[in-house]
């Protein structure tokens, strides 16, 4: 159902207002440059820094104007599972085509609370969901047979995968099987999950070179692995150039050095040190996105 390049959208800003305008031009851009499928209002939208009216209305907007031309694949997660339902009900009214709902942060529940969480919005709604396990940002790990009971769920159809785990990954594909849908959480694993059996990846580096992360997933999938390899290869220091600082200061940064959107964050998100721009702009350059 999900697979291929999926760009986590930034959620562009203006004056500390959404600028729905340069939203709506980032998504036909992407949709001109390959990408399957686009997921507002996850970690790299700042999901964490929006109201409930703004979450919503990145979400509609996104839906309205992607049109069905590619997937929409909305964040609708909270550490509330009572706001969680209310935001996947969201997606699901105003034509999202699937959901992404994170593990519940900072107040860690146990792998039972886990399943009981997702179970209650799998429950309460008909749209598609694919799990968010980042330990990294949550605080919990969501362990293998966690998501394998899970993805018994009727409309439980995938996971995007974050832990950085390769053992992990890799039981999770061999015991949930080829119809669920494993989708990297980490740009520089993609190629790697590609190789165990992932289906593609919600991409943070996809921001600024959508065209390179569909066609390195084209090129694996018509067994031309050697050209995947060595694009993966190329874009790795730029994947890795994303992680200076928090996501998703670099990305931001790195957009607005491209003319793209202003480089305006939330607090308490903020501007990119200095020494750490021109450390951006030095893998920018060499990847050839700067003169």
């Amino acid at each position: 159902m999900f697979s291929g390049s999926n760009v986590a959208i930034v959620t562009p800003f203006k004056n500390g207002q959404i600028d729905e305008k340069k939203l709506e031009e980032l998504i036909d851009w992407h949709i001109e440059n390959s990408t399957s499928g686009i997921v507002p209002c996850g970690t790299t939208g700042e999901s964490a820094t929006l109201s409930h009216e703004e979450h919503k209305r990145v979400i509609e907007v996104t839906v309205s104007k992607v049109n069905k031309r590619v997937k929409v694949i909305a964040g609708t997660g909270s550490n509330n599972t009572k706001e969680a339902i209310e935001l996947t009900q969201y997606a699901q009214k105003v034509g999202a085509d699937g959901a992404l709902v994170i593990t519940p942060y900072y107040n860690k529940p146990t792998q039972h609370g886990l399943y009981l969480h997702f179970k209650k919005i799998a429950e309460n709604t008909d749209i598609p969901i694919i799990l968010y396990n980042v330990p990294g940002r949550t605080g919990v790990n969501m362990l293998p047979e966690t998501v394998i009971k899970l993805s018994k769920i009727k409309n439980i159809v995938g996971v995007k995968e974050a832990s950085g785990s390769m053992d992990q990954a890799t039981q999770i594909i061999r015991l949930c099987g080829s119809d669920f849908d494993f989708l990297s959480g980490d740009d520089a694993l993609t190629y790697p999950f590609l190789a165990i059996g992932g289906k593609g990846v919600i991409s943070v580096v996809a921001n600024i070179i959508p065209q390179d992360i569909a066609r390195m997933i084209e090129l694996y999938n018509k067994g031309e692995v050697k050209k995947a390899c060595a694009l993966h290869l190329k874009m790795y220091p730029l994947m890795k150039a994303m992680f200076i600082e928090t996501n998703p200061i670099p990305i931001k940064t790195a957009m607005g050095i491209m003319g793209k959107i202003k480089d305006e964050l939330r607090l308490p998100l903020c501007s990119m040190k200095e020494e750490n721009k021109e450390k951006l702009k030095k893998v920018m350059k060499e990847y050839g996105l700067l003169q």
